[in-house]
């Protein structure tokens, strides 16, 4: 997308956030206020990356797209709050940097998760959601696969990855770990 017209980057944006928004109102049709999750996750640990992260909440930006944790917090990685708490029925993402202008972020090791390691997300009510990883993908961010990300049931990961692109300031592609629960 980085040669596209800058209209046709809104519009596909436009398209996926809207894609997701319905997916997730579609499922919540019967609820008569918006959902408000009392318990949060509140840290992440990937054991077999020797990775312990704590989780801070991500909402949408005011244009619509999903927000990123903060660059001045390298080390935390972000809930997506419209998915739900790790450990319940349903698509539950986090999402974390690769890097900073000057240093590797929480998701630095991403992309060297296995297939078959652990996932632990620590939660507010004392328990813990247990996750085995059973893909890693890397792809191009105007490919998005926002189906299997933000509706199809288990935890996701995601980072950016691939080539960073100098002219726009950013990673062409991401990675993203599936997991399902174990616990």
């Amino acid at each position: 997308m980085a040669d596209s017209p800058k209209w046709l980057k809104v519009v596909a944006i436009g398209f996926v956030t809207g894609t997701i928004m319905f997916a997730m109102t579609d499922r919540d049709k019967d609820a008569a206020a918006p959902r408000q999750a009392a318990t949060v996750p509140k840290r992440i640990d990937i054991p077999s990356l020797d990775l312990k992260a704590p989780l801070m909440k991500l909402g949408l930006s005011d244009d619509g797209e999903v927000e990123l944790p903060p660059f001045e917090k390298p080390a935390t990685a972000g809930w997506f709050d419209q998915s739900v708490v790790p450990g319940d029925e349903g698509a539950s993402v986090i999402i974390g940097h690769v890097d900073t202008k000057t240093a590797p972020a929480v998701f630095y090791r991403l992309r060297d998760v296995k297939k078959g390691a652990l996932v632990k997300i620590l939660r507010s009510d004392g328990k813990t959601a247990t996750y085995k990883v059973d893909a890693i993908e890397q792809i191009a961010k105007d490919h998005f696969p926002a189906q299997r990300v933000y509706v199809d049931d288990g935890l996701r990961l995601i980072t950016c990855g691939g080539v960073f692109d100098r002219k726009t300031h950013e990673y062409l592609d991401n990675i993203i770990v599936y997991a399902s629960r174990t616990t």
